[in-house]
């Protein structure tokens, strides 16, 4: 196919998926409730739904997916094998975290430091045959006070995140310098300054997105191991594909004092297979293998619904958005169905949220509950010590 021909199809591509933006948000909202569009509430609601739909005409735009559709064939092997292991078969301990590199930076009034290290997540045989599994550098941004102990904050970002820019959108120097913690931001495979780096995640191999998402739990286990003997609390949280690695965490660390998911997902593959659909039927071999019952049982080890959070119902936050238009809201309602806990419901979307002045206030309560908790919890002779 020639240049001329593939830009052609590009521009086309680019033409539709921006002609649909406007449909789609009014279609979204008009499908929920709670949405007055004669009103500035409403117009900051179509606003943020129309995000959510730019991002998502984005990632269909500029994702790039395997050459050829995977046969299922492929998967039974690993989901027979992931499956009889379960989440805590399948997910083995972390080996030590041993710093290779750390750098000072600065971004704005903020310095933070960034640390990489070498990890190999040891992940199934079936995974390790198919060639996802093996060491890659990990890499953390970190915010820390030069004294200690303090409370530690996990902060996993969702996908096409992991720059520095994180540290500004989540608001990580109010919570470093006005709440006093130290913050891990643990960068996912795949993103940030590991994007052109091995192993690409996610995209439309299932086997390619379940050994990511262990490869990311992994990594964040052991740098919640790392920061453990520095901290007198420890909170896991995570913001759209992150919250199943938070999840995760929160299960198989049962250190863990606190763990807080926002606008969450609950299967990979099944929530990329149903933004196929956008594409119509030329996408339809992808779609039906995400959704398949073998793509499922693989999926069943990185499942939050299967998890058991080490951390009280209290210490367990959800934040949904009311018109989140790509995780939808099915995901924190079964959640919260199933772990209980605090249960807060943003009113608009998916994206939006993240500028939400009451989410932050929503999240400051919170991490300043645990903390204070965490200390009336402790011995008043280990507190000075």
């Amino acid at each position: 196919m020639s240049l001329a021909t593939r830009s052609l199809g590009l521009t086309r591509d680019v033409v539709r998926e921006l002609g649909m933006v406007v449909p789609r948000t009014v279609a979204g909202l008009n499908e929920s409730t709670g949405w007055a569009p004669a009103t500035p509430r409403g117009v900051r609601q179509f606003g943020e739904v129309m995000l959510d739909e730019l991002v998502l005409s984005g990632f269909s735009l500029l994702g790039a997916g395997p050459v050829a559709v995977r046969p299922l064939s492929d998967c039974a092997p690993a989901a027979e094998e992931l499956s009889a292991l379960g989440i805590d078969g399948a997910h083995r301990e972390p080996e030590p975290l041993r710093v290779q590199a750390l750098q000072r930076r600065r971004i704005g009034r903020l310095a933070y430091e960034r640390m990489t290290f070498e990890h190999d997540p040891r992940l199934p045989a079936t995974l390790e045959a198919d060639g996802v599994g093996g060491p890659s550098r990990a890499v953390v941004h970190l915010c820390r006070h030069t004294d200690g102990p303090r409370p530690w904050l996990i902060w996993v970002h969702g996908a096409g995140q992991g720059g520095t820019e994180d540290l500004v959108l989540s608001r990580i120097g109010h919570i470093h310098h006005a709440l006093g913690f130290n913050v891990a931001m643990p960068v996912q495979p795949g993103h940030g300054c590991r994007r052109r780096e091995w192993p690409a995640y996610p995209d439309m191999d299932p086997l390619g997105n379940v050994a990511g998402m262990m490869r990311a739990v992994s990594e964040v286990r052991a740098v919640v191991r790392w920061v453990e003997p520095q901290a007198n609390t420890v909170v896991v949280a995570g913001i759209s594909m992150g919250t199943p690695v938070a999840a995760l965490v929160s299960h198989l660390e049962r250190q863990i004092d606190a763990v807080a998911l926002y606008t969450p997902i609950l299967g990979l593959n099944a929530m990329i297979a149903r933004h196929l659909g956008r594409w119509g039927s030329s996408r339809d071999g992808f779609r039906e293998l995400l959704q398949s019952s073998e793509v499922s049982r693989l999926t069943s080890v990185i499942d939050p619904l299967a998890v058991d959070p080490a951390p009280p119902p209290e210490r367990r936050l959800i934040v949904g958005a009311w018109h989140d238009r790509m995780a939808m809201r099915e995901p924190a309602i079964a959640l919260q169905e199933r772990w209980g806990g605090q249960l807060y419901w943003y009113d608009g979307s998916h994206v939006g949220h993240i500028f939400s002045r009451r989410v932050q206030r929503v999240t400051e309560r919170f991490l300043t509950e645990v903390a204070v908790a965490r200390i009336d919890d402790t011995d008043p002779t280990e507190a000075f010590e």
